[in-house]
């Protein structure tokens, strides 16, 4: 039962990091206008299974009015809200706090931040600590996601080497971080680890209508087809994307859609990225927007 929605609300970011999984950054475009934010919180409703919204990008903050606004009309439509940010606007705890303080107002009890050091190298953990610290000011909670650049685990008399690390290689990711990396066997990436795609309870909306199953992997458009009714008509096994994957995970999407292939990759993220990209033109409409893929 789908029980939030998380707004990309614009993939443009002030970084343009190798680890993230958007391919977002300073030249990316795809921004909600307010009449849109309403459009899906309207239609979130209208479920009656969605209980919270999310504002994450790109970097969210960078459209600051109308994040605020956006969220105001999600707790008058009675809808609990986040955000996640990396937090470049706390450059002091006044700061953090003078940009806290409406959001506090508003009803938002926690925000998440993401500071380490893919973000900001040896200044690492100086965000954090100002924005916990003005938010403990305000009663409001701050939560930190850290990512460390992937690294490996050298083998042993038992184990082959690994890669250790929390980056999901998606996106940008999949193209920048994976080289090098030890790989395993193709045929062995059975299932997806990492998202519900059969019954999500988490989805992702951009600007564009896509809603996002996982990055890039799409439901449908709801500006083509209302959510409600895409809920209702969602078939797993009938996607042509997510149908191999449940049923063998990235490895059987290749073998069902015949992909020509590496030996290994570093992950099934990596195996299942390559094969979405490559099947983009047949399936324009599943494996949405180009750009998440790196692509214009």
């Amino acid at each position: 039962m789908l029980e939030s929605i998380h707004f990309l609300l614009s993939y443009t970011c002030n970084f343009e990091c190798d680890h993230c999984f958007l391919y977002c950054g300073p030249g990316a475009g795809g921004t909600f206008k307010i009449e849109q934010i309403c459009n899906v919180l309207d239609q979130a409703v209208e479920t009656g299974s969605v209980k919270g919204v999310c504002f994450e990008g790109g970097e969210p903050m960078l459209y600051y009015p109308l994040m605020l606004e956006g969220i105001r009309q999600a707790r008058q439509r009675g809808l609990s809200a986040g955000i996640v940010t990396n937090a470049y606007w706390a450059t002091s705890e006044a700061d953090a706090e003078l940009w806290l303080r409406p959001l506090h107002e508003l009803g938002v009890k926690s925000i998440t931040m993401s500071d380490d050091p893919l973000h900001y190298g040896s200044n690492a953990g100086a965000h954090k600590q100002r924005v916990e610290a003005a938010a403990a000011k305000l009663g409001m909670g701050a939560g930190v996601i850290c990512t460390n650049r992937p690294a490996v685990q050298a083998a042993t008399a038992t184990e082959p080497a690994k890669v250790v690390g929390s980056v999901m290689f998606r996106g940008r990711a999949a193209d920048k971080l994976t080289e090098g990396l030890p790989v395993r066997p193709w045929e062995s990436f059975t299932r997806c680890t990492h998202e519900k795609l059969e019954a999500p309870s988490r989805v992702h909306v951009d600007s564009f209508g896509n809603v996002h199953l996982c990055q890039g992997l799409c439901m449908g458009n709801l500006w083509q087809t209302p959510l409600k009714q895409m809920l209702a008509e969602y078939d797993p096994q009938a996607h042509p994307i997510v149908g191999p994957i449940l049923r063998g995970g990235p490895a059987q999407l290749v073998r069902e859609r015949g992909l020509d292939h590496a030996e290994g990759y570093v992950d099934e993220c990596h195996l299942c990225h390559v094969a979405r990209k490559a099947l983009m033109p047949r399936y324009a409409k599943e494996l949405a927007p180009p750009q998440v893929y790196g692509t214009k």
